[in-house]
Order: C-alpha cells, then structure tokens, then sequence
C-alpha cells in the first residue's frame, strides 16, 4: 500500500472518530445545516458518485412516469433531495448514540400488520429475514426492533477502510444491540446466519446491491440489476423472508413491513432462490418508488453501468 493511501485512510478514520465524537456535542441545528450545506456541495460538483446516484434515480423516475424521457429538472432536484436525505443519515449515525430511546421507538411509523407479522414469525421460533434496500436510517430501525423486543438480531457489515472505520461501525451497531458479522476478511457469514435463523433468531440484511459477486441477476425498475443473494437463506432454513422499506417521515421515520416472500414448492434450490429474488426486487421497486429521495445508491446496481468483462456468471445458491 503506497504512502499516498495510507495517509488517506488515516485522515478517513480520524474523520469518523472525530464524527462520533464532535456531532453529538454540537447542537442538532448546527449539525444538521453543516451537513446540509455538504451535501448541496457535493451536488453542485456533480462528482462520479453523484452522476452514479442520478444514473440510479433516472430509471426511478422513467419507472414511475412510464416512459423512457426523463425531465432533466426534475432528476436534478430528485438528486439534490437524495444527497440531503443521505446527508442526514450520515447525521443519524453520528447522533444515534445520543438519541433517547423512546424517541427512536415513538418516532417510528410502521404498518401495524408488517410488525405483528415480524413478532408472531420470532415468537413461534422459526426465524426471520429481513431484507432491505438502501433507505432511510435502517440503522434507527434497527434499534427500534432491538427496542420493540426482538431482543438482538443479526446482520453482515461490508467491511470498509480503514481498519478502524470498520471497528468503529462495528462497535456502533452493537450499542445497538446487533450481532456484527464481517462480509469479507474471514469465513464466509453464510454458515453463521443460517445457524442463527435456525435457532428461531432475526437477521436484518440490506440486500438492494451485490456486495460480493455472488448475488442474482433480476428485472428492476425496467433493467437487469444484480441484488443480494439473500433469499437462499429463506430456501435453505424455511425462515420468513419479509422485505422492507424505511424513509424518512418529517423528523420521524417511516416503514413498511411487506408480506412474506414463500419458498416456492416446485424448483431446484437455484430457481428457488431466483424467483424469490426477483419478488423481492419487485418489492424494493415498489418502495424506492415511493420514496425515491430516500434511496441512498451511490454505486452501481444495473448491469448496463457494470463493465461486462467483470461481471461474474449469474448464481442463486450462494449467501449473501
């Protein structure tokens, strides 16, 4: 590793030690105007990540007006609300540790049906997947269910750069309540999270980009897009496969548990795993749709943005 990275990874990590440490001692208002005013920054700059997002947002918006012609205004200022949307999650994970409980538990809208759906599922022992897209502040849903009496739950963190980001997350969402396994740097997390929904416990997985080149090839918003594999975890143990949405509603945040996904009853285990998958996709379309200024893609998700000589072969068997 040349000089040149290693100090940029050591200035990344000092930022988010200083993050966690600074933005919970200034003044909610100041913090979030200073975040604000990044975010506008960065989208007035139009860099490779910005551009990314919009290409993203673009499919969003020709799926909801059902023509391919996009209105450049209206995908600009669609921009512009994600990187604010995206800059307050950013605030959330700072802040989250400083947030009262019961204002993370009374600030959360959620479909009563969704939730007693997710506890009857966990009260019975058999086991839980939920399955997320990039939205919102799923780490405040994640300590509204610990809080709501799922106990603990377990979850898969990409494992970032520096070293110390990482440990840094890791401890945070285990403040939280969650069980943090790597997703890469060690044994695959697959024979984990299969073990866990075995024993009746609840996994919470953000599942709208194939992280490790294992994932499933499915039709989302008019294009083939490549998502998380994580519904041969629901194949493999029979666990409920319940996707969801979060946004953000106001000061308060919003989510819908979605109905379960079934393990068809015909089917080799990968077109199990396939057909699963592309409901699931359905599913994220329908709620990214909704609220598609809470989509926080800042990567490429559609096969059209990848380059083809580095796309692997399609699977469906494998974890995700």
């Amino acid at each position: 590793m040349g000089f040149g990275r290693r100090l940029s990874e050591r200035l990344t990590g000092f930022a988010y030690q200083i993050g966690w440490k600074l933005i919970c001692r200034l003044p909610e208002s100041w913090a979030r105007w200073a975040f604000t005013e990044v975010a506008d920054i960065a989208w007035r700059r139009q860099g490779p990540k910005v551009q990314v997002l919009e290409a993203n947002l673009r499919r969003v918006l020709s799926f909801k007006h059902g023509r391919p012609d996009v209105d450049g205004k209206e995908l600009r200022a669609l921009s512009r609300a994600a990187l604010r949307s995206y800059a307050r999650y950013w605030l959330e994970v700072f802040r989250l540790p400083v947030i009262p409980v019961e204002r993370i538990v009374s600030g959360m809208h959620i479909n009563a049906e969704g939730e007693a759906e997710l506890f009857a599922n966990l009260k019975s022992g058999r086991g839980a997947v939920i399955a997320l897209p990039h939205m919102g502040n799923f780490e405040q849903a994640g300590g509204w269910v610990v809080q709501r009496g799922a106990g603990t739950f377990t979850t898969v963190a990409e494992r970032l750069r520096p070293e110390s980001v990482y440990e840094a997350f890791v401890r945070f969402r285990e403040s939280l309540g969650m069980e943090v396994l790597p997703l890469t740097g060690g044994v695959s997390p697959f024979g984990t999270l299969v073990q866990r929904l075995r024993a009746g416990g609840l996994l919470c997985l953000v599942s709208d980009r194939d992280l490790k080149e294992s994932g499933v090839e499915v039709q989302m918003f008019g294009e083939t897009a490549r998502i998380a594999a994580t519904a041969a975890l629901a194949v493999h143990t029979g666990a409920a496969l319940l996707p969801v949405a979060t946004w953000f509603e106001g000061e308060d945040w919003g989510a819908h548990i979605y109905p379960e996904i079934p393990v068809p009853e015909t089917g080799t285990r990968t077109e199990k795993v396939a057909q699963m998958s592309q409901q699931l996709a359905r599913v994220f379309e329908a709620g990214i749709a909704e609220h598609p200024q809470d989509w926080h893609m800042l990567q490429r998700v559609f096969t059209a943005d990848l380059d083809p000589a580095r796309l692997p072969a399609p699977r469906g068997e494998t974890g995700p």
